[in-house]
């Protein structure tokens, strides 16, 4: 198995990640829902009016952090990169889930936006190991 292909496992699927971003020099860190894509971009919804999205628009590098499993010694990953904040129907459409229906009734809601979180790097730390894997794009 490769390394992306360890990378997918971890993300595959709805995760609840650590999402960092930076304020006034300050990192920030907040829980959101985000979903692994096949080029191993991470994509979320939130609401047009959360500092995440303030923050993002300042400064969008972010630093995310994702585990795996259950035990303890399951892989988790940590990925470095970019964030983009995505407004069009279109892309709304394309990544909205039932469960957002609590949050945002509908997907033409103005204040639901898409984050689409693009690597710049990806650290993979497997089982029994604390030195990283390293992916590039």
């Amino acid at each position: 198995m490769t390394l992306k292909d360890n990378i997918s496992r971890v993300i595959a699927g709805p995760h609840v990640a650590a999402v960092a971003t930076l304020s006034e020099g300050k990192p920030e860190v907040r829980f959101i829902v985000l979903e692994g894509q096949p080029d191993l971009s991470l994509v979320g919804a939130t609401m047009k009016a959360s500092r995440k999205v303030q923050q993002i628009k300042k400064n969008p590098v972010v630093g995310i952090s994702i585990w795996s499993g259950v035990e303890f010694s399951d892989p988790y990953i940590v990925f470095r990169g970019k964030a983009e904040i995505h407004e069009d129907l279109e892309t709304k459409k394309k990544h909205w889930n039932p469960m957002y229906e609590q949050y945002f009734k509908t997907v033409d809601n103005p204040d639901y936006v898409v984050l689409k979180f693009v690597p710049g790097e990806i650290e993979y730390i497997a089982t029994g190991s604390m030195q990283p894997e390293v992916w590039k794009p």
